[in-house]
């Protein structure tokens, strides 16, 4: 099963896969049920997220960077609730080093990175010396264009070749390789084809060496699969996550935690009763 060394203790899941549930504390992220603060994080813990993803820049196609000012100003509230009630690992879903550092100091546990610590020359010092996990995230160019016509000559090859290089960049940096976390970036300057051939090759990212997180809830290709809008997308997204973790991915990014922990169980019960 799943496990993951944090700063200061190892997590485990008896899933297949952690559940990380999505906590936008933003007004603009895609999916308006994951916007909010404590009361969505409360929610979470209840129905069994194993980490919570608090992020406060809407990195939704079309959207624009905000400052580090603004960006603490939304999550450090957040943060400290949630540590008044839980002990639940939170991870911190920014680019900046000076945001990562002041949750950290408030208890944050996982840096979660779509510029795969690229953006910010201090991030990568500031994970080594905290000794936090970090997720490695692809995308092409940035939120606000990154959508507009996407092109590759082969995407697994290009996005593994990247992921890889910011491996090397992260061991070179100090930060241990039983705390790097790849994620392909579903949806980030990808078209659906892309996606679809990402999901189903997951598991091959670095040759398998690192887990696999893959955050598919509601995107757009759930909507190109089954011609829902978002707001009609659970059902997809379910398939898709079982999907990924039978191919290899070791964390699912969802914003429907309690549905996504029942899914899991019946794929462990099942593959548990055929081991028999």
């Amino acid at each position: 099963m799943p496990e993951l060394n944090l700063k200061d203790r190892k997590i485990k899941t008896d899933k297949k896969a952690f559940v990380m549930g999505i906590v936008n504390a933003t007004p603009d992220s895609f999916w308006s049920g994951s916007r909010g603060g404590i009361e969505i994080a409360r929610r979470l813990i209840d129905e069994g997220a194993d980490i919570l993803d608090l992020g406060a820049e809407s990195t939704r196609p079309g959207s624009r960077y905000i400052d580090a000012e603004e960006e603490l100003d939304r999550l450090l509230p957040v943060l400290k609730e949630i540590r008044k009630i839980s002990s639940i690992p939170v991870s911190i879903d920014t680019r900046k080093s000076s945001v990562m550092k002041a949750c950290i100091d408030e208890g944050a546990d996982i840096l979660n990175d779509v510029s795969a610590l690229e953006d910010d020359e201090n991030m990568a010092c500031l994970c080594s010396s905290q000794k936090i996990p970090v997720i490695l995230m692809h995308k092409k160019s940035t939120p606000d264009v990154m959508q507009n016509n996407p092109v590759y000559d082969n995407v697994f090859l290009e996005v593994n070749s990247y992921l890889k290089q910011r491996v090397d960049f992260a061991l070179r940096s100090g930060i241990s390789n039983d705390k790097i976390i790849l994620d392909p970036g579903i949806g980030f300057g990808k078209s659906a084809q892309d996606n679809i051939c990402l999901i189903k090759r997951c598991g091959e990212l670095a040759e398998g060496k690192f887990p696999v997180l893959m955050a598919l809830s509601r995107k757009s290709v759930i909507g190109f699969l089954t011609g829902k809008p978002v707001e009609e997308r659970m059902a997809g997204t379910l398939a898709a996550n079982i999907i990924a973790v039978e191919r290899g991915a070791s964390f699912i990014r969802v914003h429907d935690v309690k549905e996504a922990v029942d899914s899991l169980a019946v794929l462990r019960g099942i593959n548990f009763e055929c081991c028999r």
